[in-house]
């Protein structure tokens, strides 16, 4: 049996990350321990859903208002107004803990994830490239997806769709998670999965893209120079800009397939079929500006926090 050792360099798919192995010669990219990964994004994720989530909020009411009925907001500022009128500042919080429970180990898998493939797919030296990065971001997309985004985002989606309703039913978070099981089993918190995998995967690659090309053109030729937290949150926003253009179709579609109207759709792709015959190709487009908000804010927030957070651990937890 041949015992030929490895090309210098390869690292297999069951090979330790390189971060776990040897302290980084100098002059080489010192990576992230994929266990620094989830507890930083973790925390992020918990703060920055707590910052953000009434434009989240807006962003959801907005795209539920479908044209095939008598529309119930004429644009972000009236939805605002409707919403404290009836409910008080409070309901722009309606759904907050659903998203709460669910940002912590969103952020936690997606860069635990992100990390754990980028750290395969350096070169020598340990730089990643944009391409690398976009196919490491589509990974973590695609695993916060199913582990944690579809079921949190259907259950946030129809506290907010049953907020609507002339008798809401839910009263809270886990009586609300205990009602749709009830009622539709495990895969009533599956709703959607199709287009949350896409919408996810699409989004983080194309985050991580721009993250990592703004990051290796910041850098030059020093791979370990340190960004300022003002420049991370400017490229964070940048990022999420790009992602907001890119899949905002496919988030209108998600959102449709979780809310308590998605019986009228047979398939993700017969919602969006039916969302472009009856309103229109302007409709896939609805609650960009919210959403616009809300997603610089949030990326921004949550990759300085991210890496401010790996400083500190890295101070304290050593993994060389």
């Amino acid at each position: 049996m041949s015992s030929t050792p490895p090309a210098a360099g390869f690292v297999g798919p069951f090979a330790r990350p390189r971060c776990l192995a040897a302290a980084a010669p100098a002059g080489k990219v010192k990576l992230t321990h994929p266990g620094k990964a989830i507890l930083a994004g973790g925390i992020a994720g918990g703060i920055e859903i707590c910052i953000t989530f009434p434009t989240e909020y807006v962003k959801t009411q907005l795209q539920l208002d479908e044209k095939a009925n008598p529309p119930r907001y004429k644009g972000i500022v009236d939805c605002v107004r409707v919403t404290v009128r009836d409910h008080g500042i409070k309901g722009l919080y309606r759904g907050l803990s659903s998203l709460v429970y669910g940002s912590i180990p969103k952020a936690a898998v997606r860069f635990g994830m992100f990390e754990f493939l980028s750290n395969h797919m350096r070169d020598a030296d340990g730089k990643l490239d944009s391409t690398r990065g976009l196919l490491a971001g589509l990974g973590a997309g695609v695993a916060e997806a199913v582990v944690v985004v579809c079921p949190m985002e259907t259950i946030k989606v129809k506290f907010i769709h049953d907020q609507c309703s002339p008798n809401p039913k839910y009263r809270g978070f886990f009586h609300g998670v205990r009602e749709i099981v009830r009622e539709q089993g495990l895969k009533g918190t599956y709703q959607g999965l199709t287009a949350t995998v896409l919408k996810q995967g699409s989004n983080q690659a194309i985050r991580f893209f721009v993250m990592t090309a703004l990051r290796n053109w910041y850098k030059g030729d020093n791979p370990n120079k340190e960004i300022n937290p003002l420049v991370t949150g400017l490229f964070g926003a940048l990022a999420g800009a790009a992602s907001v253009f890119g899949n905002t179709p496919l988030d209108v579609v998600k959102t449709r397939m979780q809310g308590l109207e998605a019986h009228k759709y047979k398939s993700t792709f017969n919602c969006a079929y039916q969302i472009m015959k009856y309103e229109g190709p302007l409709a896939f487009y609805k609650g960009t500006i919210p959403r616009l908000g809300r997603v610089c804010l949030d990326v921004a927030i949550v990759f300085i926090i991210y890496d401010e957070v790996v400083k500190a651990l890295n101070k304290v937890w050593k993994t060389d």
